[in-house]
């Protein structure tokens, strides 16, 4: 099960290979995509995401995968295409030895067994597909639906194209399972040494630069993508972690957690209501997040919304350690208890400070729909952020919210706080 074939089938999207990986993106241009279009910017940059997975998990990399397209679509899917979503869909290993699913929009995977037929469409959930399966007997493909929402054929024989490593102009993408015999094992020396496209680094954010042209790449490749089945032992049911409709095993309660919602929960009513998902353990969540907003466990997100009481939406932790969980507008400063915005109903969080740089009333916290929004208040010397993995502080405009990321550091006076989630992180 070490060499699987890829093969393209004829469309004007782009489809990639990395890292034994398979990601498609949908191009909406009546022409072929260029190294310029939207569809090639994204493709590059979710190619750049999985590469980064496998290298940290190179036997399984679909649950990390599936975080990162979930923060990449939260983070960086409007600023490639300002005003219009990006369909997309990826195959990965998952660490059990299936085949991970992750789709988003207009993008269907089917499953090929003996005489079985297996659909996963990303139109039907309110956000992702999320999902682990058992490899087929046949093929596992990529397509993106038409105008109409139908999605190709599987053919009843695989061709005699190779997809090895980069970008494809293609209408999607098929794994076949079963060992394809009769090829030469060598790659030739040409193709071998071929450096990967450039990728646009989702640390970094999206990037315009010029990109290789589309091209199909006609040899044998090896990938790690689906390889261990063969190979896997029996599950004992008893000692199986649980896991609900994703690739993430459900973590452990958190004890420090319960605490936190309680003790919130004490000293502030939760009785904002949002429309959202339900979780596994029945926890209101995101229902742009794949994962549990309370918990961390996987969300089925073929589910229907509905009304529910938006519980905490993350905690603010101050450089000293102390923690402040977000379950209601706040205002932060030196004496916020006697604040207008106080005396409105906002919740006072006093931060200490001896520089002489922090208002009474520094900054706000709003809690608006599942999003948590900072804006400074007009203080005078001013609030600042950083975002994960930037280096430079940037002042924000006063009264100007700016929505927060996790990992967000805010700096008012001369006191760094940072932005979480209240759940325990996935995968972990």
């Amino acid at each position: 099960m070490k060499d699987r074939q890829v093969e393209v089938v004829a469309g004007n999207h782009a489809v990639a290979r990395i890292a034994g990986a398979v990601v498609l993106v949908a191009h909406r241009g009546h022409s072929r995509p260029t190294s310029e279009a939207t569809a090639v910017i994204a493709v590059e940059s979710l190619a750049e995401l999985v590469r980064e997975a496998a290298d940290q998990h190179p036997d399984g990399p679909g649950a990390l995968v599936a975080r990162a397209a979930t923060r990449w679509l939260m983070k960086y899917a409007e600023q490639i295409s300002p005003g219009a979503p990006i369909d997309f869909g990826i195959l990965s290993a998952a660490e059990t030895g299936g085949v991970a699913i992750f789709l988003h929009g207009a993008i269907t995977a089917v499953l090929a067994g003996d005489g079985t037929l297996e659909r996963y469409r990303g139109s039907d959930a309110a956000f992702t597909v999320d999902r682990v399966a058992t490899v087929p007997a046949r093929a596992v493909a990529l397509f993106v639906d038409d105008p109409k929402g139908r999605i190709p054929e599987l053919p009843a024989e695989r061709g005699i194209g190779w997809l090895v490593e980069g970008i494809a102009q293609a209408g999607g993408a098929i794994v076949w399972s079963d060992a394809v015999r009769g090829r030469s094992t060598s790659v030739p020396s040409e193709a071998a040494h071929r450096p990967p496209p450039p990728t646009a680094r989702i640390d970094s954010g999206p990037t315009q630069r010029p990109h290789p042209e589309p091209q199909l790449t006609e040899t044998r490749a090896s990938t790690a993508m689906l390889d261990s089945v063969q190979d896997q032992q029996p599950v004992d049911p008893h000692h199986a972690p649980t896991q609900t409709g994703g690739t993430n095993p459900a973590p452990r309660p958190d004890p420090d957690l319960q605490r936190r919602l309680e003790a919130t929960a004490k000293a502030t009513a939760l009785t904002v209501k949002v429309m959202g998902f339900k979780c596994a353990r029945a926890h209101p969540s995101d229902p742009r997040s794949a994962f549990c907003t309370v918990c961390g466990m996987p969300v089925d997100q073929t589910q229907q919304l509905i009304e529910v009481v938006r519980p905490p939406l993350g905690m603010l932790v101050l450089d000293d350690g102390m923690t402040y969980m977000l379950a209601a507008d706040a205002v932060l400063g030196r004496d916020p208890e006697h604040s207008e915005q106080a005396r409105r109903g906002m919740v006072p969080l006093k931060v200490e400070d001896s520089s002489g740089g922090m208002s009474r009333a520094h900054a706000e916290v709003l809690l608006v729909n599942w999003d948590v929004s900072l804006v400074d208040r007009g203080s005078t010397n001013g609030t600042r952020t950083r975002l994960p993995g930037y280096r430079d502080w940037i002042r924000l405009a006063p009264h100007q919210p700016m929505v927060l990321v996790p990992g967000t550091e805010v700096m008012i006076g001369n006191r760094v706080l940072r932005y979480e989630p209240a759940a325990p992180p996935p995968f972990g």
